[in-house]
């Protein structure tokens, strides 16, 4: 499946809420996070929610206001999800920049920190 598709979304949501590591984590913690992707076909956007212990994903734009966005460039975002970099090394480096509730992002660290091994099965085209 294409990285940032539909297809993708529904995968990484389907995987992240089948883990209890993620579930686990994520406990009754609430976000709402804007991705903005930038690619050399212009930017892409898809929104993060985390409720009740769950994550969704979706296209676009968030349909709710969210916490913080977050803004990286596409090669960014390929490490990222292949566990190549992480958030924290990324924003400290300026790979990633946050506008929002920067510390609701880092109270997640633990439920983001179970991503990478809730989405290693995913076979994704980059």
């Amino acid at each position: 499946m294409k990285f940032l598709s539909d297809e993708w979304m529904e995968a990484v949501q389907a995987s992240l809420n089948g883990s209890p590591q993620f579930t686990g984590a994520a406990g009754s913690q609430t976000a709402k996070i804007q991705q903005v992707v930038t690619t050399p076909e212009g930017e892409k956007r898809y929104w993060f929610k985390l409720e009740g212990g769950k994550a969704s994903l979706g296209s676009g734009e968030s349909p709710e206001p969210v916490d913080a966005t977050i803004t990286q460039d596409y090669d960014t975002a390929v490490a990222l999800s292949k566990n190549e970099l992480s958030g924290t090394a990324a924003y400290m480096s300026g790979k990633l920049r946050v506008s929002g509730d920067l510390m609701k992002l880092m109270q997640l660290q633990g439920a983001l920190g179970q991503m990478p091994a809730a989405l290693k099965d995913l076979d994704v085209d980059y």
